[in-house]
């Protein structure tokens, strides 16, 4: 039975997504990230639920950062992978996104993550940075770094993601 003294309490709030959803309708990938960057828009709440506070984005390329937390511990007393797996799938698929044209979407095929340390509550701030390899007309592919401030290296991982249309049905082969 845990004791009251060993309890924690961790507030989440988020902004109505919906916004968000509609203005990405009529934007570009890159502006409409860009829009999000600026507070016009806002954060996805997976986001907010994850504590990524800091995002920067370019071009084929975007960056999330987050300090890795108790709150994110699996039961071994590390963060759990799925932290670094949600913030690779995150940047790489934004960073897809920054190549795409107005009211067109992606989503990811597959996600290959390699993790070589785990993090904790003492590893501080990380920076996850997404870059596009190759941004075609139905499949893009991505890569994606986990560092601290130091640059140690904490996971590498790769993308495929599918570009789907503006109506949202599949590519025509």
């Amino acid at each position: 039975m845990t004791a009251a003294a060993d309890v924690r309490t961790r507030v989440i709030t988020w902004e109505d997504p919906a916004a968000g959803y509609r203005a990405a309708q009529a934007l570009s990938g890159l502006e409409y990230l860009q829009g999000m960057v600026r507070g016009e828009y806002p954060f996805p709440p997976m986001a907010r639920l994850l504590g990524i506070d800091g995002m920067e984005v370019e071009p084929g390329r975007v960056v999330m950062s987050i300090e890795p937390g108790e709150c994110h511990y699996n039961p071994m007393g590390v963060a759990h992978g799925g932290l670094a797996a949600t913030l690779f799938d995150s940047v790489m698929g934004c960073a897809v996104q920054t190549t795409l044209p107005a009211g067109t979407g992606y989503t990811t095929l597959e996600l290959k993550v390699n993790f070589t340390r785990a993090m904790t509550n003492a590893t501080g701030r990380v920076r996850c940075i997404g870059t596009v390899i190759h941004a075609g007309s139905r499949v893009a592919t991505a890569e994606g770094r986990l560092l601290d401030e130091a640059g140690k290296l904490y996971g590498h991982a790769t993308t495929t993601c599918l570009i789907l249309p503006p109506n949202g049905a599949p590519p025509a082969r």
